[in-house]
């Protein structure tokens, strides 16, 4: 601050001044300020080093420059390739979103396809485009390129990179024949209450939100357990947000929540119905509680519940979790959750650029913990395994419709 108000009348000439004029003037100003100048001048003035030092170069060649060059106006040059063809943005995302991998809570995606494999893949689509125009177009958009990936995330590499190109394909088989395929999983619990949200936001001086030294319990009104179901093709999500438990039983109901309130209103002749889920939690592929739940769920709505879990430690994929509840904690972040009302509104208020929807209820029925399931329950399940990864793959089909 103290900086700026010293060159203050130096930086109202600046910004009168063209793109050349501009090099010349911040060069000028470096030199004159000595060691640590170009430095100064770049905090002061945001332009980059780079073009300040370009600065010094032509003052020091001016004689040899002289006026042959044209100065170039304000949004001259060479239009950007997704300004003349929004198209390669929309195919570059089409390509990504099976390809991506990430810590989605933290908005960093990164690709384990190479430049140029997307570049080959742009121009089969009929774009003319280098793999260095791909690198630029990925790293505006928050992608980079990692040497490594981490693989040791239970099975080996192929097994799951075949339940990978599985789900990606039971998804678009869904989404093409008009039935629904959603994304499924429970968010972190919060505590509700005066307590610290993570993340900041913008407030006048002083005026900081008061909250509790301590997270505990004992000072909570209660908590809060969202179970979201998020709609991959209508980018619309709902979320059920619990008071007692995260058990089976809570993320069939939400489930079941889902279709009363969406599902069945956009999907009214719907032959099936397809959940991406996680290997573990509440929707584990080895919850007995979970297939025993869905069956009565089946039964109820009369139409198979597909399931595709994804292999164990790489919950990140679920689309659920950059696709919404990301968006969601964006939304509430630096804002203590003080009671369930707040709750529901915040997750109600979570909009994107892309469209996203999210509708969000109030759970207060109490889940009962340690159900135990025998057996002959399990014999009752009328669930007919996939023939890849069965573990992993099933469909629950209805017990009273003799049509399945």
């Amino acid at each position: 601050m103290e900086d700026i108000e010293q060159h203050k009348n130096w930086l109202k000439v600046l910004a009168l001044a063209n793109e050349s004029l501009k090099r010349k003037l911040a060069a000028a100003k470096a030199l004159d300020l000595g060691w640590g100048g170009i430095s100064t001048v770049a905090r002061i003035s945001g332009m980059s080093i780079t073009t300040i030092r370009k600065g010094i170069q032509e003052l020091e060649n001016l004689e040899i420059l002289g006026q042959t060059k044209r100065i170039r106006k304000t949004g001259a040059g060479r239009k950007k390739i997704e300004i003349k063809n929004p198209k390669i943005v929309e195919d570059i995302e089409a390509i990504m979103d099976e390809n991506t991998a990430g810590d989605p809570m933290g908005f960093l995606k990164w690709t384990n396809k190479s430049t140029y494999t997307i570049a080959e893949e742009l121009n089969l689509r009929g774009h003319k485009i280098s793999a260095e125009t791909v690198r630029l177009l990925l790293k505006e958009r928050d992608y980079s390129l990692q040497a490594n990936v981490k693989t040791k995330e239970g099975g080996s590499r192929p097994e799951r990179d075949a339940q990978f190109r599985y789900i990606n394909e039971q998804v678009k088989k869904f989404v093409l024949r008009g039935d629904p395929a959603i994304s499924v999983d429970t968010k972190k619990r919060e505590l509700v209450g005066d307590f610290k949200n993570q993340g900041k936001t913008w407030r006048k001086k002083g005026e900081a939100k008061e909250v509790n030294t301590y997270d505990f319990l004992s000072l909570a009104i209660g908590v809060g357990i969202p179970y979201g179901a998020y709609d991959i093709y209508r980018n619309e999500g709902f979320v059920n947000v619990g008071i007692s438990r995260d058990t089976s039983e809570f993320a069939v109901e939400s489930i079941r929540q889902w279709w009363h309130i969406l599902g069945k209103k956009y999907y009214q002749d719907a032959k099936g119905l397809l959940i991406c889920a996680d290997g573990g939690g509440s929707n584990g592929s080895r919850r007995r509680g979970w297939k025993l739940f869905l069956q009565e769920l089946a039964d109820q709505i009369e139409i198979p519940i597909s399931v595709c879990h994804f292999p164990p430690g790489t919950s990140k994929w679920n689309k659920i979790e950059h696709r919404m509840f990301s968006f969601i904690s964006m939304n509430w972040k630096g804002e203590p959750l003080v009671t369930y009302e707040t709750i529901i509104k915040l997750i109600s208020a979570t909009t994107t650029k892309k469209g996203l929807k999210v509708v969000a209820r109030l759970d207060k029925r109490k889940y009962e913990g340690g159900l135990v399931f025998s057996g002959e329950d399990m014999a009752k399940l009328n669930i007919k395994t996939h023939t890849l990864h069965p573990k992993w793959n099933y469909s629950i089909l209805p017990r009273n419709n003799s049509e399945f």
